[in-house]
């Protein structure tokens, strides 16, 4: 997913809208953040120095990035679910990638820990789209039953856009459970912990995987590769979800394999009014994506085809504002 608005913690970025000094989007009131997260940050450093529980990693932060990775991984870290974070590998907008040391209480080698950003940071005014007939889930993954969490979420109070973004996360850790289990090509999940989805790492010590946009596919990788990324189409269709936001972005490539990655926004084919609109689109980019390459398939007609076969009728009827493309 991507979203306009946001705190970024990369020094470099060229943001004209970002103060220099702290990177602070001025397009919302974060700027009366900075002192506060300064203050907590320094507050929260000197409690782990009291506990004598620094969690000390080879990954250099800047400041801001520190204290939030301190509050995200610092659990992980007590419980032996990572023992180092050793650098980030993705910095996108709704979340950050960092390339970790699997703890003792996991298994040895490298994990990848996502990290979200805080939901007071995010824009969560496209999320409705991909919401549409999903049920809100808590922290763990099971579904909201509680009349005061669900009357939060409806009346969208401070503490209820909280568990909707608690929500958005637990969709995403829960659908690779179950991809992964259904033998699809997604990063096997290990933990997922508040704000943090720790999954197995795609690449190695030196280098993550690239996504298939950013790779010139051989002659004869292009027709295999594609079926792959339809036979996870499938897999998903099977386990009654859309990726929802599906293309050559969000899909890794190593060593000749492939790799479907962000589930936040995965869309009931059932539920959603929208959803036939929505997989016809993760079709068309993936088409289009391997057009590119040389390889020409009717998005179209695949899309069809591929929903009818699970006994799917094309009769929704896009509601509100009309699909991106």
């Amino acid at each position: 997913m991507h979203t306009n608005d946001y705190v970024d913690f990369d020094d470099d970025t060229e943001d004209p809208h970002l103060q220099p000094r702290h990177r602070v989007d001025t397009r919302r009131p974060y700027a009366r953040l900075t002192r506060k997260m300064a203050r907590e940050a320094d507050r929260f450093k000197q409690d782990q120095a009291d506990a004598g529980g620094s969690f000390a990693f080879t990954y250099q932060p800047a400041r801001f990035e520190e204290w939030w990775l301190l509050g995200a991984l610092g659990p992980l870290y007590e419980n032996k679910w990572i023992g180092d974070v050793l650098r980030r590998v993705k910095s996108g907008k709704e979340a950050c990638v960092y390339q970790c040391a699997a703890g003792a209480a996991v298994r040895p080698g490298l994990a990848a820990a996502k990290v979200y950003r805080p939901w007071s940071l995010r824009n969560m005014r496209n999320d409705w789209t991909y919401r549409e007939g999903r049920a809100d889930l808590d922290d763990e993954g099971r579904v909201l039953l509680d009349d005061g969490m669900l009357h939060a979420i409806q009346k969208r109070t401070e503490y209820g856009r909280e568990l909707l973004h608690e929500s958005w996360i637990a969709y995403e850790f829960r659908t690779l459970r179950a991809l992964h289990a259904a033998g699809a090509d997604v990063p096997e999940p290990l933990v997922m912990a508040g704000n943090v989805i720790l999954m197995d790492f795609i690449g190695d010590a030196g280098r993550s995987a690239p996504t298939l946009n950013e790779v010139e596919l051989e002659p004869g990788e292009r027709r295999p590769l594609f079926e792959r990324v339809m036979h996870n189409i499938d897999v998903l269709l099977k386990q009654e979800r859309i990726h929802g936001d599906l293309s050559a972005y969000n899909i890794l490539y190593w060593n000749g394999r492939i790799s479907l990655i962000d589930f936040p926004q995965v869309v009931s084919p059932r539920e959603n009014p929208n959803a036939y609109r929505i997989f016809q689109r993760d079709v068309s980019r993936v088409c289009e994506y391997f057009g590119r390459q040389g390889l020409h398939v009717d998005g179209a007609r695949l899309s069809q085809d591929l929903w009818e076969s699970h006994g799917y009728t094309i009769e929704q009827e896009a509601t509100g504002e009309e699909i991106q493309s």
